[in-house]
C-alpha cells in the first residue's frame, strides 16, 4: 500500500533537501479515492497515518527567504537614527504614527480569548452591512514619554484624519509636555495616508501643525517593508490588541474605552478621541491652496 501511495504522489511531491521533510498538494481524501480506483480500499485517516510514516506532514508557507538589505535601506535607517539623536539631545518631541487596522463596529469576532463562563455569541460573517459603522484608529505614540494618542475616524483612512489626530495630540499632550519646542519629528511608514508621495499628507501637516502652532515639522519615513521598526507598532498597537483581544467592539464608546484603558507595567497610558466628520477618499489639495502656503 505504501508503494502505491508513493507512486500516486510521484508528480505531486515537494521537499526540503536539507531537512528531508516532504509535502504534497493532494488531500488524504483524494489519495483515498485514487487508491480505491486501483482496488485498494483505505480510509483518509489511514492514508494520513501512512503519509506520516513517509515523512509527510501538513505545512504552511513560512516567510524565511531574505532578499538582503540594500545600501539605500541601511542608509535610511542611519539617517533616521542620526536625526532622532539630534532631537533627543535638544529635548525636542519625537512621535511615531500609523493607522491601525479598520475595525467593524458591532457583534463581530475579535481574535484572541478571554476568561468567561460562556463564549460570546457574534455574527457568523463579517459583512460590512451588518456593522453599525467602522472605526479607523490613527495613532500617535510618544516614545520618550511612553504615551499614546489615538484618533478614531468613522469613514476613511485619510491624510486629513492623520492631520487632525496630530493636531489634537499636540493641543492636549504635546505642547504641555514640550512647552518650549519649536520643532517636531514624525516617524512614519512609507505607505498609506502618511506616505512620502501623498500631497494631502504634506498639506495637512503644513496647515494643521506648522501654520497652526508655529512648528517646524520634519518627517522621516522608514524604508518599504520595515514597518515593524516603527515604534508605534510594537509599543502601542500591540498593547491595544492585547487589551481588547476576544472582545467584540460593539460601539464607538466600547472602542474608546478599550483604547483609553490600554496600559502596561512600564507605564504606557493612552488618550483617545472620536472624529465623526466625514473624510472623503482621494481628496487632494488644489494648486491654488498649495500656492497660498508658499
Amino acid at each position: 500500500m505504501i508503494a502505491a501511495i508513493q507512486h500516486l504522489m510521484e508528480h505531486d511531491t515537494a521537499g526540503d533537501p536539507i531537512s528531508g521533510l516532504k509535502w504534497t498538494r493532494k488531500t488524504t481524501k483524494k489519495i483515498s479515492r485514487q487508491l480505491g480506483k486501483l482496488g485498494i480500499r483505505v480510509g483518509a485517516s489511514t492514508v494520513a497515518r501512512l503519509l506520516k510514516q513517509l515523512d509527510f506532514a501538513l505545512r504552511v508557507n513560512t516567510k524565511t527567504i531574505s532578499h538582503g538589505s540594500t545600501a539605500e535601506r541601511d542608509g535610511q535607517f542611519r539617517r533616521i537614527t542620526a536625526v532622532k539623536h539630534r532631537f533627543l539631545a535638544s529635548r525636542l518631541p519625537i512621535v511615531s504614527v500609523d493607522t491601525k487596522k479598520r475595525e467593524l463596529i458591532g457583534l463581530f469576532k475579535n481574535p484572541g480569548a478571554t476568561w468567561n463562563t460562556t463564549p460570546i455569541p457574534v455574527n457568523d460573517h463579517d459583512f460590512r452591512t451588518l456593522a453599525r459603522g467602522v472605526g479607523i484608529p490613527y495613532g500617535v505614540y510618544d516614545p520618550q514619554a511612553n504615551r499614546g494618542f489615538i484618533g478614531v475616524g468613522t469613514s476613511h483612512d485619510t491624510a486629513a484624519l492623520a492631520g487632525d489626530t496630530l493636531a489634537a495630540w499636540w493641543k492636549s499632550d504635546g505642547r504641555r509636555r514640550y512647552p518650549t519646542a519649536d520643532r517636531l519629528l514624525i516617524l512614519a511608514d512609507c505607505g498609506g495616508a502618511n506616505g512620502p508621495k501623498n500631497a494631502a499628507w504634506k498639506y495637512s501637516l503644513q496647515t494643521k501643525l506648522a501654520n497652526a502652532f508655529g512648528l517646524a515639522v520634519r518627517v522621516c519615513h522608514y524604508p518599504p517593508g520595515a514597518s515593524k521598526w516603527n515604534p508605534i507598532e510594537h509599543r502601542l498597537f500591540s498593547e491595544v490588541q492585547k487589551n481588547w483581544a476576544g472582545q467584540p467592539i460593539t460601539s464607538y464608546e466600547t472602542m474608546l474605552n478599550y483604547l483609553r484603558t490600554t496600559r502596561t507595567e512600564k507605564g504606557l497610558r493612552v488618550r483617545a478621541t472620536l472624529f465623526t466628520r466625514h473624510y472623503p477618499k482621494g481628496h487632494k489639495p488644489s494648486r491654488e491652496a498649495v500656492a497660498a502656503l508658499k
